[in-house]
């Protein structure tokens, strides 16, 4: 099969987060007719191939999409050539990167390998759910793994996190009229004053990711415009760096707050790998790159444990979640070159696995 036939296949198969189920059906169909054994639990697949016994490279991406946003030209769900640009939800998030894996599986798995490969595409990235979290337990010990996400085939070997708090300013109710008379405590001003604390905070730069501020994305307060509010609940989002402890974030924040500070999602781990381990540099070595960046995105890295990783794909982060969406073939046929090249230079660079 073609790089255009795959990647039209794909993008033409409806995969939005949580209804992977369709192109699950596709892609274990393919695997199996090219002769791999391939595993399923839910729509997460898997399969491995190469020398066992070796050392062991993940390479992943993921199935599912987001839904289709406003501003479309045409249909979403149905894949469009443009001379060498294919347009179609998904094309560049992340169905290019699969693709990729794919072509690159089918050809690595023709070769006498100093290691084992092990392909898992996975569902609910978009939406945080059943995805590679649940099947990582089965894939057996890895030396490292492969993130495939729309990089530009840019190695990215740190990740930011997902830090989310919860915080409440308490106040004390009565009548407006009173307020200044009985000393009533607002609590909107409260909440107030901590928003200008968080807005001025500063946090370690990091070599890859740079600097970052924390941001308050949602506040909400008060009952009547004649009534002193005795509650302020709003939402702080940070995003986190590799050499950040998320409890130990949230625990400064309630040490400098006025207002009640709860861990409301930390799921999301901060992420990095030493640019000398042998998982970097053989993807740098593939990708004809200098040296690795960052990435201010999150992705199932955050949920790959101690494993060392990068993340690198085809396809451009910023075209992601935006209309119009589309990946082009020399992209995609990049794509397919990097990750074969990555795995046989990755297990040149490594000793047998023990164990």
């Amino acid at each position: 099969m073609s790089p255009e036939e795959l990647i039209t296949l794909l993008v033409g198969t409806p995969s939005v987060s949580g209804e992977e189920g369709p192109l699950a059906d596709l892609v274990q169909d393919l695997l199996s007719t090219q002769g791999f054994e391939v595993q399923r639990q839910g729509n997460n697949l898997w399969c491995a191939f190469g020398k066992k016994g070796g050392p062991r490279l993940l390479l992943n991406s993921h199935l599912d999409t987001v839904p289709p946003c406003a501003g479309w030209e045409g249909d979403p769900f149905t894949p469009l050539w443009q001379g060498s640009r294919l347009q179609g939800l998904g094309a560049n998030d992340a169905k290019g990167c699969v693709a990729a894996i794919l072509l690159a599986a089918f050809d690595l798995s023709k070769q006498n390998l100093d290691g084992e490969v092990v392909v898992a595409l996975t569902a609910e990235e978009e939406t945080g759910g059943q995805g590679i979290a649940t099947i990582l337990d089965q894939l057996g010990p890895l030396d490292g793994a492969v993130v495939g996400e729309p990089t530009g085939l840019r190695v990215c070997a740190a990740q930011r996190g997902l830090l989310a708090l919860k915080c409440t300013a308490r106040g004390q109710s009565g009548h407006v009229a009173h307020a200044q008379m009985l000393g009533t405590e607002n609590a909107i001003h409260k909440a107030g004053r901590d928003i200008t604390r968080i807005a001025a905070m500063d946090f370690p730069a990091h070599p890859l990711l740079g600097s970052q501020k924390a941001q308050v994305t949602q506040i909400q307060g008060g009952l009547r415009r004649n009534q002193v509010p005795d509650a302020c609940e709003f939402f702080v989002d940070l995003r986190t760096g590799p050499d950040q402890d998320h409890d130990a974030l949230a625990a400064d924040f309630q040490r400098r707050l006025e207002s009640e500070v709860a861990i409301h999602s930390k799921r999301y781990l901060p992420k990095g790998t030493d640019p000398s381990h042998p998982i970097v540099r053989a993807a740098l070595q593939a990708a004809g790159k200098a040296g690795p960046v960052g990435s201010g995105t999150t992705s199932d890295w955050a949920f790959l444990g101690d494993i060392p990783a990068v993340k690198a794909g085809p396809g451009d982060t910023f075209r992601s979640h935006a209309p119009n969406e589309y990946l082009t073939l020399p992209e995609l046929e990049a794509g397919v070159a990097f990750y074969a090249n990555l795995v046989t230079t990755f297990f040149k660079m490594q000793v047998p696995h023990e164990g």
